[in-house]
């Protein structure tokens, strides 16, 4: 039986990711299927980001939270959220931050620098990074989560590769994603 120091588990980013890692069997072939996968789905990245704003706009206790000022927008706020709108610059700047992420995990490397980026797109979800006012409640954050997971299978599906190459595909996104989640809901503790 290996020992696993729990207090670390909090405190040292590095040792938590490599206990997911191990304790999911997320490894090597993982990444390089996730990062083989890049020039197929980089093609769908689009319509992604726009079904996850289609989703997050159909519902108030999501929307909302996309009225307060991110990190790093220097742009006009929406004054209310019935005329808020998919086209409004903060919406843009937003789904950039989107592609981005998405693009960052099929692209690499997953060395310590990413285990930070994971980290970050959690904490940057809650008062503790960027906005003190961004506070999105975890129910949100893994409502998004489970869509994004269901909408990468569903992509990974419509492939035209092998099955067993699907299946790999699907089982590492998956374990991924619940690392990713993970890195999320650390910060809400």
């Amino acid at each position: 039986m290996k020992h696993i120091d729990e207090q670390k588990l909090e405190t040292d980013l590095e040792y938590r990711f490599n206990y997911l890692c191990e304790f999911m069997g997320f490894g090597e072939t993982d990444i390089k299927t996730i990062l083989g996968a890049a020039p197929l789905l980089a093609p769908v990245v689009p319509g992604l980001v726009t079904a996850v704003y289609d989703k997050l706009f159909s519902y108030d206790a999501t929307k909302r939270h996309f009225m307060i000022k991110q990190h790093g927008y220097e742009g006009s706020v929406p004054s209310d959220i019935e005329s808020f709108s998919h086209e409004h610059p903060l919406i843009k700047f937003r789904q950039e931050h989107l592609t981005k992420y998405l693009v960052k995990l099929v692209s690499g490397p997953y060395d310590i620098n990413m285990v930070k980026y994971l980290d970050l797109v959690g904490k940057i979800h809650t008062p503790a990074a960027g906005n003190p006012a961004l506070d999105v409640p975890l129910v949100q954050m893994n409502a998004l989560m489970g869509f994004v997971a269901d909408a990468v299978n569903a992509t990974i599906q419509g492939l035209d590769i092998p099955q067993a190459a699907k299946d790999q595909a699907i089982r590492s996104f998956a374990k991924l994603l619940w690392i990713q989640n993970d890195l999320i809901t650390r910060h809400y503790a």
